[in-house]
């Protein structure tokens, strides 16, 4: 396992979640947490009251708080220039994890983060984890270390305010497709679940031949095709199991879309985990449906992990 948690910042309540995640993260993995503020332009701002300061402060601020509600974390800080999605992808070359603010869809700026986010993820073959502030606050003594100095109007970023984070200890959730099992999803999902003390729920949503209005066909259907379905998820953890004996799975085979059901068995998760297969289309890379809808819906912060 690399040795170091990769988080990027631009000075929102969003990414100050993200990088509070990413302590704790840090922690589990015994590993470094590198904080990184990515400026999108090309040379550093003069020294002064403009956003050069403030994009130091946020860094400065945020690694001053960490360091205060972690004890023992190792915080270093990095400021980068140049395009973020692209600086982004390069630095989780060399890191265990990247984790990254996430504000979903409703608005402008949410967009234009959810494209840096989503760009960042098809750059990289690293595990990315989007995290969203949730309803349970900071503490005071957190809130009050946050940097709020104001950037420069055109800069972008603004300070961090304080933010909440959802999801904390709940089970880790992970969506398993029993045809194409992934074995990095299904590593991380479980290496995951072992350091957060060994609770997985494993999901396969499946589907039934339509029979229009026919009830008893279909109750038929249902009994005579779940235990193939669960026997199928089994053979497929089996391995997995094995390996990490510690961690305690529910696998869950409900029947339904597998976006609608691997969101709701997310509800209240710590981490909800889902693939993304490497590859390129005409249009360039891209995730799959179910894993852009868990991205843009789901509460609990999220894990993409790429596969062949």
């Amino acid at each position: 396992m690399l040795q170091h948690v990769t988080v990027g910042l631009d000075g929102s309540a969003e990414s100050a979640a993200a990088a509070e995640w990413a302590a704790r993260e840090a922690l589990l993995r015994t590993a470094t947490l590198r904080l990184v503020l990515v400026a999108d332009s090309p040379d550093p701002p003069r020294p002064g009251p403009d956003e050069g300061d403030a994009f130091d402060d946020v860094l400065a601020g945020t690694a001053r708080a960490l360091r205060g509600g972690n004890p023992g974390l190792e915080v270093r800080t990095q400021r980068l220039s140049g395009r973020p999605p692209a600086v982004l992808a390069r630095e989780a070359a060399t890191s265990g994890l990247v984790v990254l603010g996430s504000r979903g869809l409703g608005s402008v700026r949410g967009f234009l983060l959810g494209s840096v986010a989503m760009a960042t993820i098809v750059g990289t073959d690293r595990p990315v984890v989007l995290v969203r502030p949730g309803n349970e606050p900071r503490t005071e003594a957190y809130a009050e270390d946050l940097p709020r100095a104001e950037p420069h109007a055109n800069s972008g970023p603004r300070p961090a305010r304080p933010g909440e984070l959802a999801g904390a200890s709940g089970p880790v959730v992970v969506g398993v497709d029993v045809h194409d099992a992934c074995e990095p999803v299904l590593d991380f999902a479980f290496g995951e679940a072992a350091l957060r003390g060994g609770r997985l729920r494993a999901v396969h949503s499946w589907m039934l031949p339509p029979f229009g209005r026919d009830a008893l066909a279909l109750d038929m259907a249902l009994q005579e095709m779940r235990p193939d379905v669960v026997r199928a998820l089994r053979n497929v953890l089996a391995p997995w199991r094995q390996k990490y004996p510690s961690v305690d799975v529910d696998e869950l085979t409900p029947v339904g879309g597998a976006s609608e059901q691997l969101l709701h068995a997310a509800d209240g998760a710590a981490l909800v985990v889902v693939g993304r297969r490497i590859r390129t289309g005409r249009i360039g890379a891209h995730v799959g449906p179910v894993t852009h809808a868990v991205i843009h819906h789901c509460g609990s912060p999220v894990a993409v992990v790429a596969h062949a």
